[in-house]
Parts: C-alpha cells; structure tokens; sequence
C-alpha cells in the first residue's frame, strides 16, 4: 500500500512509503509498522485515515501501476519498505530491472 503522512508542506505533501499492511476485520483501520490507522469518518480533506497515537492524518491506498501515487505528482521521495520491494517492482510495476530499487524519487 502507499502511506503517506499529510502532516508535512501546507498539510497536503508529507513522507511516503510503499509498504505492507493489515486490515482489521472491519476494514475500517490498518496496521502498519506497529501504528493504527482509523478510517476518517466522512470525507477527509486530501486523507482518508488518521493515526490513532497522534491524530495525525494519512493517505492510504493501493500503489498506482504507473507510479503516480503522489496526490500532486510531486517528484518527493517514496520509500519502499525492504519486504515489499520486490512484489512491488516485479508485480505491480513490472519493472523487473528496477528490483534493487529502495526509493522512488530519490537522488
């Protein structure tokens, strides 16, 4: 999934990830690197769940096969998590040569 904190630039453009998660039996929160993540209720503002720790807002959704996963195309790093890295360039981008590949954006 892509994970994107909104707590950054303007609340719109914070860091993002490319990594594993879990649902609850709801699926209305998600567990991701020891967090929970609640499904905001209504309709958020550039989010879709918050951190239930901190409050802070997120926005998680499954990864784009173009790459495109950032709201404003922002050419900002987003990280991909080691156990995912793989799946996610053989799979879902079907880059196979980009395998090795830890950060999209990156310099």
């Amino acid at each position: 999934m892509y994970i994107e904190n909104k707590n950054g630039v303007n609340d719109l453009i914070g860091d993002a990830r490319i990594g594993r998660v879990t649902f609850s039996k709801t699926g209305k929160s998600i567990h991701y690197n020891g967090r929970t993540f609640q499904t905001l209720s209504g309709t958020g503002f550039k989010a879709n769940y918050f951190d239930v720790e901190t409050g802070g807002n997120y926005w998680i959704s499954g990864c784009h096969k173009d790459g495109n996963d950032r709201l404003y195309g922002e050419r900002l790093p987003i990280y991909i998590d080691d156990d995912v890295r793989e799946e996610y360039w053989l799979e879902i981008r079907n880059l196979p040569n980009n395998k090795d590949i830890k950060v999209i954006n990156g310099k």
